[in-house]
């Protein structure tokens, strides 16, 4: 991704944190969003972005993380339902341009994309991943087999 774009992070576990991070240090404008400001302790030193404290369902935690303006919002949260209210409200009601997020449910992968909203389902990723590593004999070289 580009530097210099506005992003909001909706959900700061892990992965939201590890993106977020990463963001920041890329050199875009990030915002992160959660409901238990403890999470924000996944957050890096250097993290330069804002956190958001609330329930990224409400439409005034996403106007205080000011949705309007960004270019990108990433929903990472562990509910898929949660995911993909966020990512709707944020196509359809504040025009953000590029809407990714997380599914958990490869079945819902398209439904998200019938409502124009990308998404990354680690279920899909990680068997592609193992089912590539099985093909490329990954167990027989790391000396796995019996």
């Amino acid at each position: 991704m580009r530097p210099d774009r506005y992003v909001v992070v909706v959900g700061c576990g892990r992965l939201g944190a590890q993106v977020a991070n990463q963001l920041s240090r890329d050199g875009n404008s990030v915002v992160v969003i959660d409901r238990a400001e403890a999470t924000f302790r996944n957050l890096s030193p250097d993290f330069s972005g804002f956190r958001v404290e609330g329930d990224a369902t409400q439409l005034a935690v996403l106007r205080e993380a000011k949705l309007r303006n960004a270019d990108v919002l990433i929903a990472t949260t562990h509910d898929d339902n949660v995911n993909l209210m966020v990512a709707q409200v944020a196509r359809r009601l504040f025009d953000v341009p590029d809407v990714i997020a997380r599914v958990f449910d490869p079945k819902r992968e398209e439904v998200y994309a019938q409502l124009g909203i990308a998404t990354v389902c680690p279920t899909s990723v990680g068997a592609a991943l193992l089912l590539r590593a099985v093909e490329n004999g990954a167990a027989d070289r790391a000396g796995q087999r019996p």
